[in-house]
């Protein structure tokens, strides 16, 4: 009996390391394949997703679409420079003056994007949007914390 107890938590064990490696590589594969992928088609899907999200109609996907394509332009172009940046060699972390400028343009940005949302979304589809948002930056704190993965030793 204590023979068998002891293969079944091996077996869980070695189950639960095998799912957490297979978790790994799909979140770096979905990252390599988004960057394959160009600016005005990442629009496209992000604009699609949105109108079945928010039912939205084709004025609202139109202008949509506009902001998507920017942001996922600025997005590419940041991509590119940290990538050549990694390359290069020269992986400093930036000075807390930069820190602070990033930060800066980012929340500038949130603050713009949900004032161009206000200006596209009924009021229904705003606060829809708004709690997707919030949720989703909940995650990604969540994740930057470490807890949606084991420490490695």
């Amino acid at each position: 009996m204590k023979k068998i107890a002891i293969i079944a938590v091996a077996l869980l064990a070695l189950q639960a390391t095998a799912q957490e490696q297979k978790r790994k590589h799909s979140n770096k594969e979905k990252g390599k394949k988004m960057m394959m992928l160009s600016a005005e088609e990442i629009a496209t899907l992000q604009t699609k997703k949105m109108t079945l999200h928010l039912d939205l109609n084709a004025s609202q996907q139109a202008k949509i679409q506009e902001i998507n394509l920017e942001n996922a332009t600025k997005r590419k172009a940041i991509m590119e420079a940290r990538k050549a940046k990694k390359e290069s060699g020269n992986t400093e972390k930036p000075t807390k003056e930069e820190r602070y400028a990033m930060m800066n343009a980012k929340l500038d940005h949130q603050i713009a994007m949900k004032a161009k949302m206000k200006d596209i979304l009924n009021n229904e589809q705003y606060a829809k949007w708004e709690k997707a948002q919030t949720k989703k930056m909940h995650k990604n704190k969540y994740r930057k914390k470490g807890h949606g993965k084991k420490k490695q030793q």
